[in-house]
């Protein structure tokens, strides 16, 4: 069997599999076959349908056996064949007796349904019935479902995995194959759609070769070998009986197998694991099915017997249930411990230096039901997933995030967070450890039962869903995330934007201290020479601000150095280093586009401001209020309209009021990016698509 195995293999391998089996096909068309062959070829077919069966239920996805639809079209096509093939052998040898078509067929004929072709053609209706009406009706329609669904929620699914990717809980490679999988899924059910006609169209073909057979067998029988009606109906009527019957049977079990797999949810569990899991774990249900059963066994005039064994073995299973999971719930539960442990009473000693406890700069601090979410022994994957966000922004803004100071605060809502900068709470909200966050993007087809909330990264309506919903989200178009997610997405976010509090003289000097590896004599005439580190740290932070990376530190350390000796003023020296980085800025900004489209000011409302910043400064004293509102509003509703459009917001000014309209725009128009015309570089050429502070037409 071994060796059978390794050839069968090795043919594969070889690429020589599929001709063998086309060859195969056509031999049994075109080439009568001997009984035994017909025996051996039945038996196989009848083999392989129950290997495709027994897959099935023990995948736990779909995808563990995309090849089923092309499986399931070589199983039909191999079953067509034999009957070509068996229907041959009866029209020529079935006047000889039962046995003229092989063994196989003989005892589907004799001993199934007891040498009685009425029997048989009984049987071989309801097969088909059962079959062609039920089985295969609904597994195509649920494949037409699936296919259509699993298309409309490739865009849901696409923007979970980018999310996973920006917020760094994934890497490149990992988001490819998560891609590749969504691919391969709309592919499958895709498949799976088409196949179901196969099988349906099997059981039509099964119906009309029954009764081709049984008219062709009795006019050959009656017509050329001069058989008696009763005799040629007994011989031809129950060879094609048999004949139908043995192939009903594969197509039956092929058909389940595909109801099977286009009804399954994909999970860690195979099938037989989640009926034992879901189907048998509830004793209440099994205890009320038990009492029905025991008094319907105690009516007078029912199989008394037979109802109350079977309601006292499911009443001992409910019970046998309730007791185990009593026991569970018994059981003694490992806890975190709280990282602040209370003193044990005793001699209260003198207060030290050490009884000072520093503020964190990052802090998170959870309440008690989120504990699992921070302890790997309980499976929490926070941990890593706060790893994986410190490492993506690290690498995108240019210095390394200090570490996240995890801790429990009784304090806090059992199901509360809070992230913390600097010893100042800056966000806060509540997450589900038991549920997924189903996240409305903009565009979903239905709607969902559950907790509604609000997504804490970005303001989007979500709901709490139980998991076994995900999947049902997802086809709908939503973004399902765990709650470890929700939480580090958040803290991303929320580091993100106050990236510039999180850089003090320590990441300055550990900054200088590695471009000095590459560029020694640029750091020394820099610091402390030209420029002292709180300087070099002011404009860092201003850069960190209006999001511009610190990452080319050598271009940065290289403009200072050269506008050092003309001045200190950290905000002009901020506005020489952005030039300095206008290709970055840009490139972040737009992207690789040649033509920038932007939003500019209204030309007097620009030299207004210019001669009223003038003498105030970037704190704009001057501007009045009346016009600082409107300014304001203006810059909203032009946001609104770029965002509708599909367009990035770039507010395009003159150097000289670029900081405070920067300063403005961070309050009031948060995605908004304020550029100079200095910044735009020259292979760049920009195109005024609307204007901020330009009157309404009169009329």
């Amino acid at each position: 069997m071994q060796a059978i195995l390794t050839n069968m293999r090795s043919l594969g391998a070889r690429g020589l599999g599929a001709p063998i089996v086309i060859l195969m096909l056509l031999a049994m068309v075109i080439l009568p076959l001997p009984p035994f062959l017909l025996d051996l070829f039945f038996t196989f077919n009848i083999a392989l349908s129950l290997v495709v069966l027994l897959v099935t239920v023990y995948a736990l996805r779909p995808l563990d056996f995309a090849m089923f639809p092309s499986m399931l079209l070589v199983a039909t096509l191999l079953r067509l064949a034999l009957n070509v093939a068996s229907t041959r052998v009866v029209l020529l040898e079935g006047h000889t007796g039962g046995d003229a078509a092989g063994k196989v067929i003989e005892a589907f004929g004799e001993f199934v349904v007891g040498g009685n072709y009425a029997v048989g053609l009984v049987v071989f209706a309801i097969l088909v019935i059962i079959n062609f009406v039920v089985v295969t009706k609904g597994a195509g329609r649920v494949s037409e479902v699936s296919a259509r669904f699993t298309l409309d929620a490739m865009p849901g699914k696409q923007m979970a995995i980018d999310a996973d990717l920006n917020s760094g809980l994934i890497d490149q490679t990992e988001a490819r194959t998560r891609r590749d999988e969504i691919a391969r899924e709309a592919d499958f059910y895709g498949a799976m759609d088409g196949a179901s006609k196969f099988v349906r169209g099997d059981a039509v073909a099964g119906i009309l070769i029954l009764v081709i057979n049984i008219i062709g067998g009795l006019a050959i029988g009656m017509g050329q070998h001069d058989l008696d009606l009763s005799t040629a109906v007994r011989n031809y009527a129950l060879l094609t009986i048999g004949d139908g019957l043995v192939a009903q049977l594969p197509s039956l079990l092929l058909s389940t197998s595909a109801a099977i797999i286009v009804t399954r949810v994909s999970s860690a569990e195979d099938l037989g694991s989640q009926v034992s899991t879901q189907l048998l774990n509830n004793p209440r249900a099994l205890a009320i099915t038990a009492t029905i059963l025991l008094l319907l066994g105690l009516i007078p005039g029912m199989p008394n017997l037979v109802f109350l064994l079977l309601g006292g073995a499911v009443g001992g299973l409910a019970y046998m249930i309730a007791n185990r999971q009593t026991e569970e719930q018994a059981a003694p539960v490992e806890s975190v411990a709280p990282l602040a442990t209370p003193e044990a009473p005793g001699e209260v000693r003198e207060l030290t230096w050490q009884d000072v406890q520093p503020v964190d700069v990052i802090g998170l601090e959870v309440g008690y039901r989120l504990i699992p979410l921070v302890d790997r022994d309980q499976g929490g994957q926070l941990m890593n997933r706060i790893k994986g966000v410190r490492k993506k922004l690290s690498q995108e803004l240019g210095f390394l995030v200090q570490s996240v100071h995890i801790r429990d605060n009784l304090d806090l809502a059992p199901n509360s967070y809070r992230i913390i900068l600097n010893g100042v709470p800056v966000g806060e909200s509540e997450v589900q450890v038991d549920r997924e966050l189903a996240i409305n993007p903009g565009k979903v087809f239905g709607e969902l039962k559950g907790t509604p909330t609000t997504d804490p990264a970005f303001g989007l309506e979500a709901v709490w869903i139980d998991a076994a919903h995900r999947d049902q989200a997802g086809t709908l178009g939503y973004t399902v995330v765990d709650a470890s997610t929700v939480v580090a997405t958040h803290l991303s976010e929320l580091l993100q934007s106050h990236a510039h509090e999180l850089l003090g003289h320590d990441e300055v000097q550990q900054l200088l201290d590695n471009l000095a590896e590459s560029a020694p004599k640029l750091v020394e005439d820099l610091v402390p020479k030209l420029l002292p580190v709180a300087v070099v740290l002011r404009v860092l932070q201003n850069l960190l601000q209006e999001g511009v990376p610190i990452r080319d530190m050598r271009t940065i350390a290289e403009t200072l150095a050269e506008q050092a000796t003309k001045s200190q003023d950290a905000g002009t020296l901020t506005a020489a280093v952005r030039v300095a980085l206008a290709r970055s800025i840009v490139q972040q900004a737009i992207g690789p586009v040649g033509e920038i489209p932007v939003i500019v000011l209204e030309p007097n409302l620009e030299r207004l401001l210019q001669q009223t910043l003038a003498g105030a400064g970037e704190d704009g004293v001057g501007v009045e209020p009346g016009m600082l509102e409107q300014l304001q509003r203006s810059m909203q509703d032009t946001a609104r309209e770029q965002e509708a459009s599909g367009l990035e917001s770039v507010l395009l000014v003159a150097a000289a009021i670029r900081p405070w309209m920067a300063k403005l725009a961070r309050h009031s128009v948060p995605g908004m990016r304020v550029l100079s015309y200095n910044e735009i570089p020259d292979n760049r050429q920009i195109k005024v698509i609307n204007t901020i502070g330009r009157n309404p037409p009169e009329g």
